[in-house]
């Protein structure tokens, strides 16, 4: 705190009268800008009549520095100390552990529901399979770039192959993040809504079948419930790649899967990975795009799924981990939070724990014996 200091004698005044004025007038001035702005004291008026009662002059009963007494004058008449010490109460610093809790049970749960949703998607695909329409009657809808490419079957399993290089790149990221359970419930929790909406639009419209040399597995005339189930869960034993073979159903359009899976693992490189490693990034943005041109290159999908694919990907994406990375847009906004969808509070429920973006830190999942990060004795030196 800065205080006012007497200047020095100015030019060309003399005498000791001149003097004297100018030391009350910084006197009055410095008195009243502490009385203005209740600063602590530094020095007393030995010459007012409070002098003996040891308060200064220009003390006043609403001041919160002169509720206490004051210290005795010392034989100097000097005060011995008349500093007031402030205490300000500041909470401990809040741990990693604290701040980025791993609530196995929330994990836990956002796989669950990455697993019901999955299971949705097959069963709605086992259905539409026998709405598809004949492929004798009805020809492909009019697309821009599959009029003009003619179909590679190669191309699906080169887009197949470069979902598993990029899913397995995910797998082997996350297990080595030192936040690893908030990842991976992120990865299900994005994972579970794209399934779920796909599973819908999949089913409301129902295209025909793209490509003409893709296989259709025969329609069933009687669909019954063990049909569809156990239609589901062939395509779940394959994880709905067709290069495993059991990929043999159609009508699964609106939106492209494998453009979600390759977008979506190349956001989740690009977020938890350092940021110096932007080459890395660039690999994998380049496998992810060849990977969906492959897509249209095979007829696997139309245009219009592969756009809207990306388009929901990345926008649930970013999203997602912007609310996520900023607490205080979930805040209460007058009388009003924003956002009051059936997700906010789902959102809420696995968000609230986490204070901030979670930092790029990474360990072994495994606790290594300690014989193995046990330091050697330091030997003893000529400076020992």
């Amino acid at each position: 705190m800065s205080y006012y200091a007497p200047k020095a004698k100015p030019p060309g005044a003399g005498g000791g009268t001149m003097r004297a004025v100018y030391e009350k007038l910084y006197s009055n001035c410095s008195t009243f800008r502490k009385l203005h702005y209740e600063e602590v004291p530094d020095s007393y008026d030995y010459n007012s009549p409070n002098a003996a009662n040891h308060q200064p002059a220009y003390a006043h009963s609403g001041s919160p520095y002169h509720q206490q007494s004051q210290p005795p004058v010392s034989d100097t008449g000097s005060p011995s100390s008349d500093a007031v010490m402030i205490k300000i109460e500041t909470s401990s610093p809040i741990r990693d552990e604290q701040r980025y809790p791993k609530e196995i049970g929330k994990t836990l749960l956002a796989l669950l529901f990455l697993a019901l949703n999955f299971f949705l998607a097959t069963v709605s695909l086992s259905l539409v399979h026998d709405r598809v329409p004949d492929r004798d009657t009805h020809e492909p809808l009019p697309d821009a770039f599959l009029d003009r490419v003619q179909a590679q079957d190669w191309a699906l399993d080169v887009s197949e192959i470069l979902i598993m290089v990029v899913v397995n790149s995910c797998v082997l990221l996350i297990t080595f993040h030192k936040h690893r359970f908030i990842v991976m419930r992120r990865v299900f929790l994005l994972l579970s809504v794209l399934y779920m909406m796909r599973s819908l639009t999949m089913y409301v419209t129902v295209l025909p079948v793209a490509s003409r040399t893709y296989y259709c597995s025969p329609k069933s005339n009687a669909s019954s419930a063990g049909v569809i189930v156990k239609r589901a869960f062939q395509l779940i034993s394959g994880m709905g790649l067709s290069i495993n073979g059991k990929q043999i159903y159609c009508g699964d359009y609106i939106y492209s899967g494998h453009t979600v899976t390759l977008v979506l693992g190349y956001l989740v490189i690009s977020e938890y990975s350092p940021k110096r490693f932007w080459p890395i990034h660039w690999i994998y943005w380049m496998a992810s795009l060849t990977g969906v041109v492959m897509v249209l290159v095979a007829h696997g999908h139309y245009t219009v799924d592969v756009l809207i694919a990306y388009y929901v990907t990345t926008r649930l994406f970013w999203s997602y981990h912007t609310l996520a990375n900023n607490s205080l847009l979930l805040k209460q906004n007058g009388n009003n939070y924003i956002g009051r969808e059936w997700w906010y509070f789902g959102f809420r429920y696995f968000e609230r724990n986490v204070r901030g973006p979670i930092p790029l830190q990474y360990d072994c999942p495994l606790s290594l014996p300690a014989s193995w990060t046990k330091k050697s004795p330091k030997l003893p030196g000529r400076e020992s």
